[in-house]
């Protein structure tokens, strides 16, 4: 199958492994763009019986994906509708990473966060670089919370107490922190991690494919109902939006400078900003 057509992925398949390489100037921020084509490359790997194993890249050394776009979040409806009983787009799009077939491996170098660490947490593993590699959920801080499925993700992997402290905190976690908190796989020397996925995706992408799909699904089964969790959590989202105060956050986040390139390599510090009432 040939990957071409798309705008902000570059795509090149090897020995059963497709390298997925986001390249999305400035700050590879989940816009519409990105999140089509992270729909429709979910689709195309889903259905192609010759890649096993994706690796997931960025062609920016700071940013593998800044968060979800405000505006779009800001066009949402103001009124909470019904609890939904089957995944929305945003659910179903990264949740396809988890239960295709297809291995889905993060290689992070820069800033995963709000949305991108949301993907990251669907994908089957997670490797960061030390002293480059960053993810946070700071969506409580705007009013909201982490609706693309990091409330879900996040206790399955480190437990409840340590998801609150990333949920709630809206702080940065480095990769060493993030590694021993199980939202990474493993923190590696920026130089080894190349390597270290590299050989491990062609490593897994050598065996029976029939095997490599079965031995997913069965380690899928030890979760429990995670579609009615991320349900509960569309539906929880959902209500925060009614709330002016999410309003006015949002639109503050955008003034302070939220979506460009300076603002979000400290987007800690800005959050922080957000509800200061001496800050102007």
């Amino acid at each position: 199958m040939g990957y071409d057509g798309y705008q902000a992925l570059r795509v090149s398949c090897d020995a059963g492994v497709a390298f997925v390489t986001i390249d999305h100037p400035p700050i590879n921020l989940f816009d519409l763009t990105l999140i089509q084509e992270i729909d429709r490359l979910g689709r195309e790997l889903d259905g192609d019986d010759d890649v096993r194993v994706a690796v997931f890249q960025s062609a920016n050394p700071e940013f593998f994906i800044a968060h979800a776009d405000v505006t779009l979040i800001q066009q949402l409806p103001r009124v909470a509708p019904e609890k939904p009983t089957r995944l929305g787009g945003f659910h179903a799009m990264v949740d396809r990473f988890r239960t295709m077939p297809t291995v889905s491996i993060a290689k992070l170098e820069g800033r995963a966060r709000g949305g991108g660490s949301e993907l990251l947490l669907s994908f089957d593993m997670r490797f960061g670089a030390i002293g480059r590699a960053i993810v946070a959920q700071p969506e409580v801080a705007l009013g909201i919370l982490p609706g693309g499925s990091g409330t879900q993700r996040l206790p399955r992997l480190m437990g409840r107490s340590r998801a609150l402290e990333a949920v709630l905190g809206c702080a940065d976690f480095d990769a060493e922190t993030a590694a021993r908190y199980g939202w990474l796989n493993r923190a590696l020397p920026p130089d080894a991690l190349g390597p270290f996925v590299d050989d491990l995706a062609r490593r897994i992408a050598s065996f029976p494919a029939h095997a490599i799909a079965r031995a997913k699904a069965a380690v899928l089964l030890a979760e429990r109902d995670p579609v009615a969790g991320l349900c509960e959590e569309q539906h929880l989202f959902d209500q925060t939006l009614e709330v002016e105060e999410t309003r006015r956050l949002m639109q503050r986040f955008l003034d302070l400078g939220g979506q460009t390139r300076e603002a979000e390599l400290d987007l800690a510090g800005l959050v922080g900003r957000l509800s200061d009432p001496s800050d102007p």
